[in-house]
Order: C-alpha cells, then structure tokens, then sequence
C-alpha cells in the first residue's frame, strides 16, 4: 500500500505532540540535574527548586494556591485520587456519589468500582445534547451526598459542562465537588474559583506536554484518602518520588497553552465551524453529536447513519487522515460509545461515529482536504453497505 503523500492529524483530544520548548524545559532534569527533590544536596535542591516553581505555574494557570496542587502520573490517576480519595475518607459521613453517564471511563469505572465497595451511585438522567442539567444535580443530592463529579468538557463530543452552576449548587449544599477537566485545560480560561470547585484533574499530554504526567487541585482542607503509600512525597497525598522533568514540561505547556488561549481559541473555533458546516452541507444522513455551539474549540464530532466508524478510520488512514472513532481509549472496542447512547442516539448510528479534532498544527489547508476527501470515503464505505440509509430517526 502507497503511503499517502500528506499527514493531517485531527486527533488532538487523544494526544498532542510535545511543543520544542517543553522538550528543551525539560532536558536537563534527566541528566544534569538528575537529583532527589527529598534530599538535601545542591542537584537535588535544584530539582526541588523546579519542582516549586512549576507547582506556581499551575496554581497561577488555575486561579489556586501552590499548596493546592498534587502532581500525579496523569488523567485517570487524578480522577481516581479525587473520587476514591473522598469518598474513602467519607465512609462515615455518607456513601452516595453523583455523577453523569457521559464522563470519561476514568470516571465512570473508579464509580463503578466504588458501587461495588457499598456506595450508591446517582448518573444524572437529563442530558439534552451531552449537555447536563444543573437542577437535575440539586435534585439529586440527599444527606448521604459525599460527591459530585461531573466533567468539564467531554472527551468525545467537546460539549461544555455548566460547572460554574452546578459549583454553586454543590457548595451550598456542602458537597465537594469534583471536574475532571483533562480534555479542557489548555483550550480553556479555567479559574477554580470561578467554577466552585474543590478537585479538578488535567493531563499534560492533551496541551502540548508529555505523557504520564498529571495534576490535581485539591482545595485546602478538602480531605482524601491517598490511594499510594510510601513516602512522604506531595504532602503526604501521593508517595513516590516525583517525575520532576515531566512536572516541569507540564508546568511549561500548560504557560505555553495559556499564553495563546485567546488567540488559538478564535482560530480553531473557526476552522471547526468550517468543517461542521462543510461536513453536514456534503454528505446526506450526517449528524452533528453534542451540543451544536457549546463545545470546545477544537472539537467537530459526527455520526453517519449505515457506515461503521471503523471503516471510516482505516479509510480516512488510507488517505493520511489521523482521526478518531471517539475516544482513544476505548478505540479497540466493538461496542458503540456510552456517549452516544447516554446521548439517545440508537446502536446503529452511534456505531458509526468520528471524531475530528484540531490542533495548533491544523490549517484551513487541511480542513478543506478532508473536506474532499471525507465524501467520497462515506459514498463508496455506503455502496458497500447492507444497510440502507434514511430508515433511522436519530431522535
């Protein structure tokens, strides 16, 4: 098989490629200044040092106090940290989580996880395109309450959550609250302060840093359980010792991301609103997933009715076309999306699902290749389909 001639990757909620000058941030802390951060010499208090001045970095990035963030291995670990860490110290207070049916598996199974060890679970039944009800979390909390985790943006179909109310309506009530905003820092102002949340997770990798490598804000004096023991390390919240290179090229990506969110925003919400347009204006039987403007930036996602997304990847592949079924961690699944269907969408359009998203590589260049491209791959992956197209209501 040719290789294609050109590389248009459009899967930036999966991962980004590390940005030069993180690489360049990060170099020296594996060799010249390999040190301990927990001893007392002068290369380890130099690792100490990063280690403090990236911890500022993302409190400052976050509206929050350095002593408020907990650096950890990535997403998920963050997510688990934040939601078992709570709901273990809690077992005395209450036993009841809720949650969405739309939040990323690192969510969705430490919840499941937790069901089985005793707790309830309440997933929030009113999602009108991924888009949850605020007043559905104030119904829903009860005395038992010890947790709301809900997410900032979701991974597969960019909708933006109303965090800033649900906040409100957690902290009246005296419920932490939890976002796991692994798929929005970066792309997004986000102020801790202004979105009433105790706990909030991100990722390095999904804004130009590397990968296994994460943080939790954790507001003072919400109190978790740690889920490693050892050391004394992160104030005694996460034993290990610290992956000081990759802190710093978190620390440096997230300043980076920051620095351009404005401007970057504005372009990629352009260029996303020209693929959605040119996508659903080209190809018949075509659907936008998530809410139509309350999405990130970055992020057109579709499903076409008679295709299976599978084939749509290896075919766009073929083209040199990097894209995604949903999300990345799930791509080998044969079962269609949780989102979808918690969408209401029906298993044979949620099986046929794509999701492009952009980044600070894309150009309108490569929009209007897929553009021309992404047509004739529906056309011939439907010619060859048993199914016929038209017989299934989305809604």
């Amino acid at each position: 098989m040719n290789k294609p001639d050109r590389l248009v990757y459009l899967d930036h909620a999966a991962t980004t490629p590390v940005h030069p000058a993180v690489v360049e941030s990060m170099l020296p802390y594996f060799a010249e200044q390999f040190g301990n951060p927990s001893s007392i010499y002068s290369i380890a208090r130099s690792s100490r040092q990063a280690l403090d001045r990236a911890r500022e970095v993302v409190a400052d990035a976050l509206g929050a106090k350095p002593e408020e963030v907990v650096f950890t291995s990535g997403g998920s670990e963050s997510d688990n940290l934040a939601i078992k860490g709570v709901a273990l110290s809690s077992r005395t207070k209450g036993n009841h989580i809720i949650t969405s049916p739309i939040e990323h598996h690192a969510v969705g199974h430490t919840c499941e996880w937790l069901k089985k060890q005793g707790f309830e679970i309440t997933e929030v039944p009113s999602i009108v395109d991924g888009v949850v009800n605020p007043d559905d979390v104030a119904r829903a909390i009860k005395e038992q309450t010890v947790l709301v985790t809900i997410m900032h943006a979701n991974n597969e179909v960019g909708v933006i959550e109303p965090i800033a109310e649900i906040g409100k309506i957690a902290q009246a009530c005296n419920v932490p609250f939890h976002t796991d905003a692994v798929q929005s820092t970066g792309s997004m102002a986000i102020d801790v302060e202004q979105l009433g949340v105790d706990m909030l997770s991100l990722s390095a990798h999904k804004f130009y840093g590397p990968k296994g490598v994460g943080a939790l804000y954790l507001r003072k004096r919400t109190q978790v359980a740690s889920l490693i023991h050892g050391g004394g390390q992160e104030r005694n919240r996460r034993a290990g010792t610290e992956n000081v290179a990759g802190i710093v090229g978190l620390a440096t990506a997230l300043r980076l991301a920051m620095e351009h969110q404005r401007s970057e925003s504005a372009r990629l919400t352009a260029l996303r609103d020209k693929l959605i347009d040119g996508v659903l204006n080209s190809i018949p039987a075509s659907y936008l997933t998530g809410h139509p403007t309350t999405r990130l930036p970055n992020n057109a996602s579709f499903c076409f009715e008679a295709i299976e997304g599978e084939s749509i990847l290896l075919s766009l592949d073929m083209m040199g076309v990097a894209a995604s079924s949903g999300s990345a961690c799930t791509s080998a699944s044969l079962e269609p999306s949780h989102v979808l269907l918690a969408l209401g969408l029906p298993h044979e359009i949620a099986h046929g699902s794509l999701r492009l998203t952009l980044g600070t590589s894309t150009t309108e260049s490569d929009i209007a290749y897929v553009l021309s491209v992404l047509p004739g791959i529906i056309g011939k992956l439907r010619a060859l389909s048993p199914l016929s197209v038209g017989t299934t209501a989305i809604r």
